[in-house]
């Protein structure tokens, strides 16, 4: 059957909603107006992000998404690029021994894949093609490094016999926290949501606050990943990356009583209701 003139218009133009209905945007559209175009409809961030991955990081994630749109990528392309880059940075942590170029190269990939992660929901957005597959598949690869890089760090650094053998219980509780905090954070927006609570990423939407933003910064996923700049100084890095385990291992006990609490709450409330 022959399409409408409407419908073969849209299906050579993304929309951001419904097609008629948002305005429709070309892929011929110039780059910068692409670009200015996300930064006024940027989804706004919790005022508890931390530093880097509000200030910097979205602004990268910007300008990869507004690249990836004008070269017809989709959006769950650009998360399939953002975790080759992300998986193979954290295999070389098992290939090869620690050294400068070595901590350069893994930091420059996870910040690399870290950058192409927070464009996949941009393209999303600009695109109108936000679906359950695709955040399924976003919250996988998330889950996924969140266990494997430390695990790889602990392999790799047993290998090459660069620590003491009981150091690695640090690496390995690192997994547990990690594995654990991500499944919680998730766990607790979706009973948020499907008790008509507005979820976590929007319960504090807001003015920048950086006090705020630089108390959560070791829990901040880009600055674990600079950390690995000083994986050619050992001794160094196992002091820093060392202090993140232990800031994240006690941001999680912290932050899983509060959400205890409200979810409690949320339970309770219903039950006097």
């Amino acid at each position: 059957m022959r399409r409408s003139f409407r419908a073969r218009v849209c299906s050579r133009e993304r929309v951001i909603g419904r097609c008629g209905v948002a305005e429709t945007i070309s892929r011929d559209e110039p780059y910068l107006a692409v670009v200015r175009r996300l930064a006024s409809a940027q989804k706004p961030a919790a005022r508890s992000a931390p530093a880097y991955s509000r200030y910097v990081n979205r602004r990268i994630g910007r300008y990869i998404a507004a690249g990836a749109y004008r070269a017809g990528l989709s959006a769950n392309a650009v998360t399939g690029i953002s975790a080759v880059i992300t998986f193979a940075s954290i295999a070389l942590l098992v290939v090869f021994p620690p050294t400068i170029g070595l901590g350069v190269a893994v930091a420059f990939g996870l910040l690399l894949g870290y950058a192409f992660d927070s464009a996949d929901g941009q393209v999303s957005r600009l695109t109108g093609s936000s679906s359950p597959a695709g955040e399924w598949l976003d919250h996988m690869v998330d889950s996924t490094k969140a266990s494997t890089l430390p695990l790889a760090l602990a392999v790799g650094f047993y290998r090459f016999e660069v620590v003491p053998v009981g150091w690695l219980l640090v690496p390995l509780g690192f997994a547990i926290v990690s594995a654990v905090l991500f499944f919680c954070m998730i766990l607790t927006e979706q009973l948020r949501r499907a008790h008509g609570v507005v979820p976590l990423a929007a319960a504090e939407p807001g003015s920048a606050s950086w006090l705020r933003a630089l108390l959560v910064a070791p829990m901040d996923y880009g600055v674990l990943c600079l950390s690995f700049v000083l994986l050619g100084w050992v001794p160094a890095f196992v002091v820093v990356y060392t202090l993140i385990f232990g800031a994240s291992t006690a941001f999680l006990v912290l932050a899983g009583v509060k959400w205890f609490r409200e979810l409690s709450a949320i339970t309770t409330t219903r039950a006097t209701a």
